[in-house]
């Protein structure tokens, strides 16, 4: 299925060339035009522009040779910066009389992008720019002449891994081969490619015209590469505010060629996103969300609110769900994703630290937040809350299945039901998140990541915490297991694992085998210790935001936790033995 059925087609006439451009949505909306790259068509972006047409009025066309629209005759020379200017003026003129549009660019619709909003017969015609996985040819020569003028090990190294990752473009350059190639096995095999490498999803793309698009688009590198690179023009800085979106996955381009962008574009805006190259068919939910962000803050005239917290380019529009948000490590970590500029769903048992939670998060910089009130070990609520999450706020992009309890005591003294309870919060609450919030991911198919809490428990015996350390190692090899079958769907999956922090946990754990009396003496003794550790629960939460950004698997927090894990690692021996001690009670 391809999404661009139904919208309004015309032909614009540029230079002797017939261009194929349809539009969607709300003519009198603002306008969003949207540029493919090679060897692409315009359905490269119809998953993103379904999205929009609610918003906006969007309008995709078939770059000269591509698709639908007609070829220069000769190729050679048909294709150059300074034509495909032309042919922009003329749909930009067609569609959007008397007002300027905000581009959207990919891949060499993006180079063409930057040239489009760096050269002074634009200015007054576009509004924003939106850059993906495609640099300005004016600044990659730049980049490319302060590296070979002052070399450092370093500015070597950055252009040998650009030097690497550009191998086809020379490939491109040769005659006749790259043609017979798209016309042939290459034009074949190109979609099985995408879907194993890049996991493309089919449905409507790549479209039948593959072969020639690939084949007359060649000409995009051979009119234009080597001229700029070699002479770049010394002026060309952006006359519009302009969002970069570098995906950090990309085999074709290095995330430094951006390194000193600043210099070219005075209002810019990074982003970050954990994907390959082709993000407009894998992750179409969030450049719609922050395309229809920037267009918006440009549209009414006001600056965008710049989120300042950890990994703000990449969790900012975010959509987060923590569990036992209403206190400790739960509501740090919610406000640290806060901070970040994401989404939050705070959910706790307890209603009245949840709503605080979410309520500290917009204070906090969250564009919007919500409580939510759940046993995480009740299977049927679970369940609801899932479907309402999906239905009020779309596919989770991270879970943090943070919510757990803690117990103490002999292992002879555990009963039946205090399994029941450990078990059900700190194991069967997070066997709940991630079957529920990890199948939508799964079934979205735009990846995401999930975070389970742990413990340093999990990988140190104890004689005195057997059903808390089992509960918490249970987690631990879910979450490894998890990881490796979601890898294929880029679904990351942490295990953190703190070891004593300064929270409730100790003052609200039951210990088993006491009476009341003794219960509640040797939780104030356990939340003495706690607040003389006094290891704050934020170092927690940025250690998870460093783990997601990072997609680590395992994450030991705190010192004595990772001194803990390297003893297992290589001196389990030792670890049993500190087993038998008998903690002062």
């Amino acid at each position: 299925m391809t999404v661009l059925r139904g919208a309004r087609e015309r032909r614009v006439r540029s230079g002797g060339i017939d261009l194929c451009v349809v539009e969607l949505g709300d003519p009198d909306r603002p306008t969003v035009l949207l540029v493919h790259g090679y060897p692409d068509s315009k359905e490269v972006w119809s998953e993103v522009a379904a999205r929009l047409a609610d918003r906006f009025h969007v309008v995709l066309y078939d770059v000269r040779g591509h698709g639908r629209s007609s070829a220069p005759v000769p190729l050679r020379g048909g294709f150059t910066l300074e034509r495909l200017t032309d042919d922009f003026l003329a749909v930009a003129d067609a569609v959007s009389p008397g007002r300027p549009v905000h581009l959207v660019g990919h891949d060499w619709g993006s180079v063409q992008c930057w040239e489009f909003v760096t050269v002074r017969r634009t200015e007054g015609r576009i509004a924003s720019f939106t850059s993906l996985s495609g640099p300005s040819l004016d600044h990659f020569g730049h980049w490319i002449n302060s590296r070979l003028k002052r070399p450092t090990p370093r500015r070597v190294g950055q252009l040998l891994g650009q030097g690497a990752k550009s191998w086809y473009i020379c490939l491109l350059h040769t005659p006749v081969l790259p043609e017979l190639a798209w016309r042939g096995p290459l034009g074949r095999r190109w979609p099985d490619i995408l879907r194993r490498i890049e996991k493309v999803p089919g449905g409507g793309y790549p479209t039948a015209s593959l072969p020639s698009d690939a084949a007359h688009g060649a000409w995009l590198y051979r009119d234009n590469v080597r001229p700029r690179l070699r002479r770049p023009r010394p002026d060309a800085h952006a006359h519009a505010p302009v969002q970069l979106i570098t995906p950090l996955g990309d085999p074709f381009l290095s995330e430094r060629l951006h390194d000193g962008l600043e210099r070219w574009v005075p209002r810019l805006t990074r982003r970050t996103l954990p994907a390959g190259h082709w993000v407009p068919r894998t992750r179409p939910d969030r450049l719609a969300d922050w395309i229809t962000e920037f267009v918006t803050a440009v549209e009414d005239g006001r600056p965008r609110a710049v989120p300042r917290g950890r990994h703000a380019d990449r969790f900012a529009g975010s959509l987060v769900l923590v569990t036992g948000a209403g206190s400790g490590i739960g509501r740090a970590t919610a406000l640290a994703f806060a901070a970040s500029g994401a989404r939050v769903l705070a959910v706790d048992r307890d209603a009245g630290t949840a709503a605080r939670t979410a309520e500290l998060c917009r204070r906090g910089g969250a564009p919007a937040a919500w409580a939510e009130t759940v046993d995480v070990s009740d299977a049927r609520a679970m369940e609801r809350l899932a479907a309402r999450v999906a239905a009020d706020h779309g596919v989770v992009d991270i879970l943090v299945n943070n919510a757990g309890i803690g117990l103490s005591g002999a292992f002879l003294d555990t009963t039946p039901e205090d399994w029941d309870q450990v078990l059900g919060v700190n194991l069967w609450g997070v066997i709940h998140g991630c079957r529920l919030f990890g199948r939508q991911m799964a079934e979205r198919g735009q990846g995401g990541h999930i975070v389970n809490t742990a413990s340093a428990a999990a990988f140190q015996p104890s004689r005195v915490l057997p059903a808390y350390s089992t509960s918490k190692a249970a987690v631990l090899m879910l979450s490894e297991c998890l990881r490796a079958e979601l890898a294929d769907r880029g679904i990351g999956v942490t295990a953190v694992c703190p070891g004593i922090v300064n929270t409730n946990i100790a003052s609200t754990a039951r210990f088993a085998g006491v009476d009341a009396e003794e219960e509640k003496r040797r939780q104030e003794r356990g939340a003495r210790l706690y607040r003389m550790r006094d290891y704050p629960p934020e170092k927690v939460a940025d250690a998870i935001l460093d783990a997601v950004a990072h997609d680590r698997a395992v994450v030991p927090v705190t010192p004595e936790a990772r001194g803990a894990h390297l003893l297992s690692r290589f001196l389990p021996g030792a670890l049993r033995r500190l087993a038998r001690v008998r903690p002062p009670l």
